[in-house]
Protein backbone atom coordinates (compact mmCIF):
# COMPACT_ATOMS: atom_id res chain seq x y z
CA UNK A 1 0.00 0.00 0.00
CA UNK A 2 1.63 3.54 -0.99
CA UNK A 3 1.34 6.17 1.10
CA UNK A 4 -1.00 8.90 0.19
CA UNK A 5 -0.19 12.42 0.83
CA UNK A 6 -3.61 13.13 1.14
CA UNK A 7 -6.36 10.83 3.38
CA UNK A 8 -9.85 12.11 3.24
CA UNK A 9 -12.44 9.58 4.93
CA UNK A 10 -16.16 10.61 4.11
CA UNK A 11 -18.90 9.43 5.81
CA UNK A 12 -20.42 6.32 4.02
CA UNK A 13 -16.30 5.05 3.76
CA UNK A 14 -16.33 5.49 7.81
CA UNK A 15 -19.69 3.85 8.15
CA UNK A 16 -18.00 0.93 6.19
CA UNK A 17 -15.01 1.05 8.47
CA UNK A 18 -16.87 1.17 11.85
CA UNK A 19 -18.87 -1.51 10.52
CA UNK A 20 -15.98 -3.49 10.74
CA UNK A 21 -14.55 -2.67 13.79
CA UNK A 22 -17.83 -2.97 15.87
CA UNK A 23 -18.05 -6.82 13.87
CA UNK A 24 -14.35 -7.54 15.20
CA UNK A 25 -14.98 -6.20 18.77
CA UNK A 26 -18.03 -9.04 18.71
CA UNK A 27 -16.19 -11.49 16.64
CA UNK A 28 -12.94 -11.56 19.13
CA UNK A 29 -15.01 -11.25 22.16
CA UNK A 30 -12.64 -7.98 22.47
CA UNK A 31 -13.44 -4.91 25.04
CA UNK A 32 -12.31 -2.40 22.15
CA UNK A 33 -10.83 -2.32 18.66
CA UNK A 34 -9.28 1.03 17.43
CA UNK A 35 -7.93 1.93 14.29
CA UNK A 36 -4.92 4.24 14.14
CA UNK A 37 -3.26 6.06 11.40
CA UNK A 38 0.22 6.03 11.24
CA UNK A 39 0.78 9.46 11.70
CA UNK A 40 -1.26 8.86 15.30
CA UNK A 41 -4.53 9.96 13.81
CA UNK A 42 -7.56 7.91 15.43
CA UNK A 43 -9.60 6.62 12.79
CA UNK A 44 -12.31 4.41 14.76
CA UNK A 45 -13.13 2.86 17.48
CA UNK A 46 -15.48 0.38 18.82
CA UNK A 47 -16.34 -1.27 22.30
CA UNK A 48 -15.84 -0.73 26.01
CA UNK A 49 -14.44 2.64 25.74
CA UNK A 50 -14.90 3.22 28.95
CA UNK A 51 -12.30 6.44 30.41
CA UNK A 52 -9.93 5.73 28.02
CA UNK A 53 -7.79 8.69 26.50
CA UNK A 54 -8.30 7.48 22.82
CA UNK A 55 -6.27 10.56 21.64
CA UNK A 56 -3.62 9.38 23.98
CA UNK A 57 -3.83 6.00 22.88
CA UNK A 58 -3.53 6.40 19.10
CA UNK A 59 -0.49 8.81 19.56
CA UNK A 60 1.17 6.12 21.96
CA UNK A 61 0.39 3.49 19.15
CA UNK A 62 1.90 5.19 16.53
CA UNK A 63 4.81 5.74 18.69
CA UNK A 64 5.44 2.01 19.31
CA UNK A 65 4.93 1.10 15.73
CA UNK A 66 7.88 3.98 15.05
CA UNK A 67 9.87 2.36 17.88
CA UNK A 68 9.71 -1.41 17.04
CA UNK A 69 9.97 -0.51 13.11
CA UNK A 70 13.23 0.87 14.44
CA UNK A 71 13.95 -2.39 16.14
CA UNK A 72 13.18 -4.32 13.57
CA UNK A 73 15.64 -2.39 11.55
CA UNK A 74 18.43 -2.25 13.29
CA UNK A 75 17.82 -6.42 13.95
CA UNK A 76 17.94 -6.83 9.40
CA UNK A 77 13.73 -7.14 9.61
CA UNK A 78 11.64 -5.11 7.50
CA UNK A 79 9.68 -4.50 10.09
CA UNK A 80 7.58 -6.60 13.06
CA UNK A 81 3.74 -6.17 11.41
CA UNK A 82 2.32 -7.84 14.62
CA UNK A 83 3.01 -7.06 18.79
CA UNK A 84 1.56 -8.13 21.56
CA UNK A 85 1.39 -6.54 25.27
CA UNK A 86 0.00 -9.07 28.36
CA UNK A 87 -1.30 -7.11 31.09
CA UNK A 88 -2.86 -7.99 34.30
CA UNK A 89 -6.40 -7.55 33.44
CA UNK A 90 -5.97 -6.27 29.63
CA UNK A 91 -4.22 -7.72 26.89
CA UNK A 92 -3.32 -5.44 23.53
CA UNK A 93 -2.99 -7.39 20.12
CA UNK A 94 -1.61 -4.55 17.62
CA UNK A 95 -1.41 -5.32 13.73
CA UNK A 96 0.12 -2.89 11.23
CA UNK A 97 -2.35 -2.95 8.36
CA UNK A 98 -0.67 -2.18 4.46
CA UNK A 99 2.16 0.05 6.68
CA UNK A 100 -0.37 2.61 6.86
CA UNK A 101 -3.21 1.86 9.51
CA UNK A 102 -2.76 0.19 13.00
CA UNK A 103 -5.18 -2.21 14.13
CA UNK A 104 -5.30 -2.59 17.79
CA UNK A 105 -7.39 -5.16 20.28
CA UNK A 106 -7.89 -4.59 23.61
CA UNK A 107 -9.44 -7.71 25.34
CA UNK A 108 -9.39 -9.45 28.80
CA UNK A 109 -10.01 -13.04 30.18
CA UNK A 110 -13.00 -13.23 28.04
CA UNK A 111 -11.61 -13.50 25.33
CA UNK A 112 -7.81 -15.59 24.37
CA UNK A 113 -5.08 -14.29 22.42
CA UNK A 114 -5.54 -17.15 19.63
CA UNK A 115 -9.48 -15.76 18.90
CA UNK A 116 -7.84 -12.44 18.62
CA UNK A 117 -5.49 -13.22 16.37
CA UNK A 118 -7.38 -15.38 13.95
CA UNK A 119 -10.40 -12.49 14.02
CA UNK A 120 -7.72 -9.73 13.52
CA UNK A 121 -5.90 -11.46 10.69
CA UNK A 122 -9.70 -11.47 9.01
CA UNK A 123 -10.62 -8.03 9.91
CA UNK A 124 -7.53 -7.01 8.48
CA UNK A 125 -8.06 -8.72 4.91
CA UNK A 126 -11.07 -7.19 5.23
CA UNK A 127 -9.94 -3.85 6.32
CA UNK A 128 -6.54 -3.87 4.35
CA UNK A 129 -8.96 -3.94 1.05
CA UNK A 130 -10.90 -1.27 2.27
CA UNK A 131 -8.37 1.16 3.02
CA UNK A 132 -6.36 0.40 0.11
CA UNK A 133 -9.32 1.34 -1.95
CA UNK A 134 -9.44 4.49 -0.10
CA UNK A 135 -6.01 5.53 -0.52
CA UNK A 136 -5.72 4.70 -4.09
CA UNK A 137 -9.07 6.85 -4.35
CA UNK A 138 -7.61 9.75 -2.04
CA UNK A 139 -4.44 9.86 -4.36
CA UNK A 140 -6.55 10.08 -8.02
CA UNK A 141 -8.03 13.19 -6.45
CA UNK A 142 -4.91 14.37 -5.41
CA UNK A 143 -3.28 13.76 -8.38
CA UNK A 144 -5.88 15.61 -10.10
CA UNK A 145 -6.58 18.59 -8.41
CA UNK A 146 -5.22 22.14 -9.49
CA UNK A 147 -3.01 23.16 -5.83
CA UNK A 148 -4.25 26.54 -6.15
CA UNK A 149 -7.72 25.77 -6.44
CA UNK A 150 -7.96 25.99 -2.57
CA UNK A 151 -6.69 29.07 -2.13
CA UNK A 152 -8.44 30.81 -5.11
CA UNK A 153 -12.02 29.98 -2.70
CA UNK A 154 -10.12 31.78 0.23
CA UNK A 155 -11.22 35.82 0.03
CA UNK A 156 -9.20 38.97 2.05
CA UNK A 157 -12.62 39.15 3.75
CA UNK A 158 -11.90 35.17 5.65
CA UNK A 159 -8.30 36.16 6.17
CA UNK A 160 -9.48 38.62 8.03
CA UNK A 161 -11.85 37.53 9.69
CA UNK A 162 -9.45 34.61 10.49
CA UNK A 163 -7.33 37.40 12.27
CA UNK A 164 -9.64 39.70 14.21
CA UNK A 165 -10.16 39.24 17.67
Amino acid sequence: MSLSPQFVLYEDDHSRIQSAADRLVHDANAKAVFLVDRNGQLVAESGELGDIDTISLASLVAGNIAASGGLAKLLGEREFPTQFHQGEHDNVHVSLMGGRIILVVIFDERSSLGLVRLRAKKANQTLGALFEELFQKGEAEFETEDPSAAFSMITAEDIDNLFSD
